[in-house]
Parts: C-alpha cells; sequence; structure tokens
C-alpha cells in the first residue's frame, strides 16, 4: 500500500528489522513471549507520518516512522507528544541502522499476558480504532468532569464532623 504522496507503507521493513532484532539481540531473553512473533498491524499516513502497531514477543507498541511530512527528529530515548483523534499522546524515539529512527508509544511491555498470537494482534487493532476515535478524547473527557465538579454545589463540612468521618452523602454520617 501506498499513501497519497507516494511514500510506501513501512510494515513489510519494520517487520525485516523486528524480526532480526528478535532473533539476535532478544534471543533467549526471559521476557519474551514464545507464542507472539513480530507483525505490524494496520499502518496508514497520519499527520504525514506513518503510524500503526507493531506486534513483538516482548512489547506491543504504536509506531510512528517518517512519512512524505517534515519529521520531528529526535535523540534516541527524546520524547515528543502526537496528538491523536482520542488524545496526546507520548513517543519516545529509538534507531535501527537498517530502520532509522523511528517513534514508539508503548501499549504492553512485556507482552506476557498474551495467550496467544492472534489477541495480541486483535489488541494492536482496537488500540488503533480507539486512537481515531474522537470520543476516547481523555482530555476531553477530563475536562467535562472538571467542569461538572466545578458546578456541582459544594457540601459544608466542618473540621469536627470531617474528622469524625461525618460527611454529607456519607453512609457513616450519623454514626457518633
Amino acid at each position: 500500500m501506498t499513501d497519497p504522496a507516494g511514500v510506501p507503507d513501512p510494515s513489510a521493513r519494520l517487520e525485516a528489522v523486528f524480526t532480526r532484532i528478535w532473533k539476535t539481540r532478544m534471543e533467549g531473553l526471559p521476557f519474551l513471549n514464545p507464542k507472539l512473533r513480530v507483525q505490524a498491524v494496520g499502518f496508514r499516513p497520519w499527520g504525514g507520518d506513518w503510524l500503526g502497531a507493531l506486534v513483538t514477543p516482548w512489547s506491543v507498541n504504536l509506531v510512528l516512522l517518517p512519512g512524505d511530512g517534515p519529521w520531528t527528529s529526535l535523540p534516541v530515548g527524546g520524547e515528543r507528544i502526537v496528538a491523536l483523534p482520542a488524545g496526546r499522546f507520548r513517543f519516545i524515539a529509538g534507531h535501527d541502522d537498517e530502520l532509522g529512527e523511528h517513534h514508539a508509544c508503548s501499549l504492553f511491555s512485556p507482552a506476557q499476558e498474551f495467550g496467544e498470537h492472534e489477541t495480541a494482534r486483535a489488541v494492536a487493532e482496537a488500540s488503533l480504532a480507539a486512537l481515531f476515535d474522537a470520543s476516547h478524547d481523555r482530555i476531553a473527557d477530563a475536562e467535562a468532569v472538571k467542569a461538572s465538579v466545578e458546578e456541582a454545589p459544594r457540601a459544608r463540612v466542618s473540621k469536627r464532623d470531617f474528622l469524625k468521618g461525618r460527611v454529607r452523602g456519607n453512609d457513616r454520617a450519623d454514626r457518633g
């Protein structure tokens, strides 16, 4: 698949690089989940970059790779906040000689909870679907909760009642 500007989908290259990492640098590590393999999931153009999920035997991450837009280059370990319809998410920069710079946001690490690869892939797909659903915007939800709390009438509680556990709306309010 290619995006409208002609930049090829990085999925196959990403899978090849992370399979090599798995079989060399990660081989034999105790936190690897033997039921998982490397798979790029749902990559699509986003804001001039490529965004998708990557399932590996050690993690499930969101991954950003350069596309046709301006790339925010960072040192390894550097962080950037990426705005998605569901909110803002922190991505951390990594680098591989073959892949180049990439940014990742951890969804599961380690990935021991998955009993089979298909479950991990389905979770990656569902996570991507949720990220592109603006109704999941955590920031908007937090602002709505804050506004409703500010509008709610405040109960007046004396220090004495508070210390004795007598707070309005509390089932212990009438206890001595």
